[in-house]
Formats: C-alpha cells, structure tokens, sequence
C-alpha cells in the first residue's frame, strides 16, 4: 500500500488520481501507524511553506517522515520541506537534505509555471527516459544544487529539479502532471525495492 501524507497542502488528490491511473492502491492519512506501515510513503504539497509546517509539527509528521525507512517521494512543497531551511516564511525544515531553500531572483517571471526540461544523472526513478525531456513545474522557490541532486532544472539559474539521500526522493516538479513522462516516474518510484 502506498500512504499518500495527508496535511493542509494541496495537490494530495490530484496524486492519488495519477496513482488510480496506474492501478496503484493508495491511501491519504496523516495516520503515524498507516504511514508507517506502507510500502511506500508520498508527501505532495502545493501551498505555502511556513503555515505548512506548523500543520505538519502538530500532527508529529515533521518528526516522523525522516525517521522513515522505506522509500519516500517530496514533490514540489513537500522536497522543499524536506530540505533544512526555506526562505519562504523563514522556515525550518526536517533538515533531511541539508540544503536550503530560496526564492528565485526578481529578473524572471515568477512563479515558475509549465514545461521545462531536466537534465540528470544515473537515477533510478529516471529509468527509461531519456535525458533532457520536459516535466511540469510550478514553484517560486527553489531547491541549491548539491551532492544530492540528481537532476537540473534551469530557470532564471540551475537549480536541483530532483534530488535523493538514501531512501528518501524528491522532485520539484509534479510527476503527477507530467503525462506519461510523470507517470513512469511514479511507477520507477513504486518499483523501488
């Protein structure tokens, strides 16, 4: 079963139905048992960054989600919170990637929104497509680049469009809007053994 995190950002449902697409059973819950029972655990997020994780500290899911053990996926909010410290709100993060969170420099149009190609390493949720191909953005911050970044993004600058340490992954971009190039990454995801 794969455990969709349940909060006060958006995006949640539009996940699940990328998931029901591909014959995925999934659940939404903020339950700390249901995520920690599940294959694999999701955490979406479109919304703003401080009020989120004020939602997340009273549920107890900033503690829980990095004491996880089995793969999860940050999308879009969610890898921003999963990153140690955020502009937006002048939030503190989970500190699971110890890069920081920026807003993206005033000379370009911002939010970033729509089509844009990355271009990556070896990554396993990367497998069977081709390099340079286009995902769907829709973010005002953005993640550094670093030792975990395994794919980049640029607009305006470089910036990491996905990133990994361990069992934990993440991606600026909604693999969930992405069209059959989003979908095979979701499936890679649930494949991971």
């Amino acid at each position: 079963m794969i455990a969709i995190i349940k909060y006060n950002g958006g995006n949640v449902s539009s996940v699940q139905n990328a998931l029901n697409r591909l014959k995925i059973d999934s659940v939404i819950t903020d339950d700390p048992e249901q995520i920690l029972k599940a294959d694999k655990v999701i955490f979406p997020g479109v919304g703003e960054a401080s009020s989120t994780m004020k939602v997340l500290k009273e549920k107890g899911l900033d503690v829980l989600i990095p004491s996880l053990k089995q793969p999860v996926l940050g999308i879009c909010l969610g890898m921003q919170l999963m990153c140690k410290g955020n502009e937006e709100g002048n939030t503190e993060g989970m500190g699971i990637f110890d890069i920081n969170v920026k807003r993206f420099p005033p000379q370009g149009l911002v939010p970033h929104m729509g089509w844009n190609t990355v271009s990556g390493k070896d990554f396993s949720l990367f497998a069977e497509i081709e390099n340079e191909s286009d995902v769907y953005f829709v973010h005002s911050y953005y993640c550094e680049l670093s030792d975990f970044t395994t794919s980049v993004c640029n607009y305006i600058l470089p910036f990491s469009a996905s990133l990994q340490k361990d069992n934990f992954y993440a991606m600026q971009f909604h693999p969930e809007k992405s069209g059959s190039i989003g979908s095979q990454i979701l499936t890679n995801f649930i494949n991971l053994s």
